[in-house]
């Protein structure tokens, strides 16, 4: 028997499912989340049963399926639902279901929740290729994404008919996934607000610098760090900024800001770094880029390219130039040796408050890896070593050495 909405604080997820051919994924994403202890309400869209049926959900599901504002006795179903919900996923999220929700219509059940809700929503967009490469869709996209939106992006893979190309919703697992980290964090909450009205810009993942139109440069960085590290200031009442280069779920909540090259990085921390209180450089920008990006593909035909590289500028000694009155940078050094000695060196050369240092090349640490193991150097000659733990849990640590330096700089 299902448990009561709120029983035991269960998790109370509203599962949404528009009317596309991967709502038959939706059905695993929902017996997934029951079986984690969440209590799950689906509500699909009317056209959503064409394609599966509601008894499967109310089967599956902690309490029976909606499909209308007008299913339950209460006059206001949404509001309920929407006052309830610790988060609102969305899976799959056609590009019609986007773009009703991107100009805030509210003409069925669904919408109206999304729109009558204040808590953290995840949209998993599936569609063909055409529709999902559309400008309007990507549009659509980076306007929900702004407003803090979390946005599970699509695979490559079989999608309807015999087609074959990006659109294909990501898998229940990794929506579960995403959802449940989601519950979590909101869980954990923030220990004290204490950044509170503090102004956060966080950069991450690894910037990708062009050879020709298909290939490209890049590191190992998937970017959960950065994000980590955005999603604990906003548990603990920071105004986030996150520049991106990494496809990792958004924190729900943040400003964000999509970016592909080391430059794009740059132009975008610089600006939105000028009125911040903290900035948190933990993208791993690429030290180099090709001199010249050719037009074209190559081929193997025409032989080994005459590849020349050049330097990318250093965006955290730019930011220590730039710096300020009372303004807190943190900057971070991947290493693989004399990882004290080089931490130590680029604190002083770069010009900031803090630096967080792994070494990489130790298991489970760092890239590729939900777990990290860093020592933080202080300008002040300090040193906190945090142990091997979760990527959220060295956002906080770290974030517990910025508290201070923000509370002496605007008291």
């Amino acid at each position: 028997m299902s448990t009561p909405a709120g029983g035991d604080g269960q998790p109370f997820v509203v599962l949404g499912v528009s009317a596309g051919i991967a709502a038959y994924k939706a059905v695993e994403v929902c017996r997934r989340l029951v079986d984690a202890g969440v209590h799950v309400a689906p509500v699909l869209t009317e056209r959503a049963t064409r394609f599966v049926g509601r008894a499967t959900f109310d089967a599956l599901g902690s309490e029976p399926t909606q499909t209308s504002v007008f299913d339950e006795a209460s006059p206001i179903p949404h509001t309920r639902l929407g006052q309830r919900a610790d988060v609102v996923v969305v899976a799959p999220a056609t590009a019609d279901l986007l773009a009703r929700y991107t100009a805030g219509l509210a003409d069925d059940l669904l919408t109206t929740t999304l729109v009558a809700t204040g808590a953290p929503v995840i949209v998993c967009p599936a569609m063909h290729t055409e529709m999902w490469e559309h400008p309007s869709v990507r549009d659509n996209l980076t306007t929900l994404r702004a407003r803090g939106v979390i946005v599970i992006p699509p695979e490559e893979g079989r999608l309807a008919g015999s087609d074959i190309g990006t659109g294909r919703m990501a898998e229940p697992a990794t929506i579960v996934s995403a959802v449940l980290d989601l519950l979590e964090g909101r869980k954990s909450g923030p220990r004290v607000p204490d950044l509170d009205g503090v102004r956060v810009v966080v950069s991450a993942g690894g910037t990708r610098e062009a050879i020709d139109p298909v290939r490209f440069i890049t590191n190992r960085s998937s970017g959960k760090q950065g994000h980590a590290l955005a999603a604990a200031a906003l548990r603990r009442g920071a105004e986030v900024v996150l520049v991106t280069a990494s496809s990792w779920p958004r924190p729900a909540g943040a400003e964000i800001v999509e970016v592909e090259t080391a430059a794009q990085m740059e132009d975008a921390v610089l600006a939105r770094a000028a009125d911040a209180h903290v900035v948190v450089m933990a993208a791993a920008v690429a030290d180099f880029r090709p001199k010249v990006v050719i037009d074209t593909k190559l081929h193997k035909a025409d032989g080994v390219p005459d590849l020349v590289l050049e330097a990318t500028n250093d965006i955290l000694a730019e930011l220590g130039r730039r710096r300020r009155p009372g303004q807190v940078l943190v900057g971070f050094a991947a290493e693989t040796h004399d990882m004290a000695g080089r931490a130590r060196a680029k604190l002083v050369a770069k010009g900031v408050d803090l630096m967080v240092a792994n070494d990489v090349s130790a298991p489970e640490v760092g890239f590729d890896h939900d777990t990290n193991e860093v020592t933080v150097f202080g300008a002040d000659g300090s040193v906190t070593s945090v142990p091997l733990a979760s990527k959220e849990a060295v956002a906080d640590a770290v974030l517990d050495r910025v508290v201070p330096l923000v509370a002496d700089r605007t008291a």
